[in-house]
């Protein structure tokens, strides 16, 4: 069973951000454990064909990925997402259920572990290299800020969507 906590090992700024964003990250992790490789694939909502457990799990590596390589470290678009397309914006949740959840979940974790890196050597102040679409840069607090408000929005769209395989609530 995933481990997690919000409560942080001290009060500086850093670790809030960055407890918060594991906590959001363990949640997502733990809304997956025990599901079958089936119900990981299935796409209950009739609305939403692309909302899987694996698409929402991919979703979440691949957005984490854009945010810290593609914006903050400037580095070129690659993988699934750079084949988003107007009439398919998220390759990377069409695309995830050829893929084992489990495989899904250690590249989630191992990217994880890599920016946890990243951002300990950074400061929180620094800006990152890409603008975002106003043509302002925002800075490494922001970056983590966001993905922390991203995942928790998406642990409820995992909550409804194991709900709705399986029937198992919480986590």
């Amino acid at each position: 069973m995933t481990q997690r906590t919000d409560t942080p090992p001290t009060w500086d700024e850093r670790a809030q951000l960055t407890t918060f964003l594991d906590y959001a990250r363990d949640t997502a992790r733990a809304k997956c454990e025990g599901v079958s490789a089936e119900d990981a694939r299935r796409a209950p909502l009739p609305g939403s064909p692309l909302m899987t457990l694996c698409g929402l799990i991919s979703h979440l590596r691949w957005v984490e990925y854009y945010w810290f390589q593609v914006m903050f470290l400037g580095e070129e678009i690659e993988g699934p997402l750079a084949e988003a397309t107007d009439d398919d914006p998220d390759p990377e949740m069409r695309t995830a259920v050829d893929v084992p959840l489990a495989r899904l979940l250690a590249e989630y974790e191992e990217q994880s572990e890599r920016y946890r890196r990243l951002v300990a050597e950074c400061e929180l102040d620094v800006e990152a290299r890409r603008p975002i679409g106003d043509g302002r840069r925002v800075d490494l607090r922001w970056v983590i800020l966001h993905l922390i408000e991203e995942t928790s929005r998406h642990n409820g769209h995992l909550d409804v969507v194991r709900e709705l395989v399986d029937g198992r609530t919480g986590a």
